[in-house]
């Protein structure tokens, strides 16, 4: 089966592709010659989800998905949530974002929060949701060198280690993309 993942970011390609494996060829969207800017204007990770689905399946006529994540923080009312990839401004600048949210956390107790990620596919035509999230805790600071976005401040509920610190083989078990790409495989295992 062949299925376009509405993203040109090579981390979410790859960490997508090792969950879903051999069942599944995986496109980008430069390989279905789509360079364009789609717009991800939704106030909801369902919509912005949905509006890249869509966006790519009326224009291409192929069977897609497309997610999007947030990290919502408890303390923060669930901000940077919708927001978080251009929390700290409109660059998608990791390291600024996470700056901006150990700022704000600053000298607050509660430091839970939670990634989740929601899938938008489109197959046959039809519309599905997909959820994925983790539970878990901002630290006061960075640690870790692998993953990407806010993984070396975010340490999963039950672990020690922040999502960079565990690498990606054991993130790409546990991660809120990696539940929710598992009940996409779920979903497509069953047709």
């Amino acid at each position: 089966m062949k299925l376009v993942f509405a993203t040109n970011n090579a981390h979410k390609l790859q960490e997508v592709s090792a969950i879903l494996g051999d069942k599944v060829e995986l496109l980008s969207l430069k390989a279905i010659g789509c360079n364009d800017d789609i717009p991800e204007t939704a106030d909801t990770l369902e919509g912005n989800a949905l509006m890249k689905a869509r966006y790519i399946h009326e224009r291409y006529h192929c069977d897609c998905f497309a997610d999007d994540t947030g990290l919502e923080v408890e303390a923060l009312n669930g901000a940077p949530g919708v927001y978080s990839a251009r929390y700290a401004g409109v660059a998608h600048d990791s390291e600024a974002n996470m700056q901006k949210l150990l700022k704000e956390l600053n000298g607050k107790e509660n430091r839970k929060a939670r990634f989740r990620t929601v899938i938008a596919l489109i197959l046959d035509n039809k519309e599905y949701l997909f959820d994925g999230i983790v539970n878990g805790e901002i630290v006061k600071e960075k640690r870790g060198g692998s993953g990407f976005g806010y993984d070396p401040i975010f340490v999963p509920e039950g672990e020690t280690e922040t999502f960079a610190e565990l690498g990606e083989e054991k993130k790409n078990l546990i991660s809120h993309r990696a539940r929710a790409v598992q009940a996409l495989q779920e979903f497509l295992n069953r047709g």
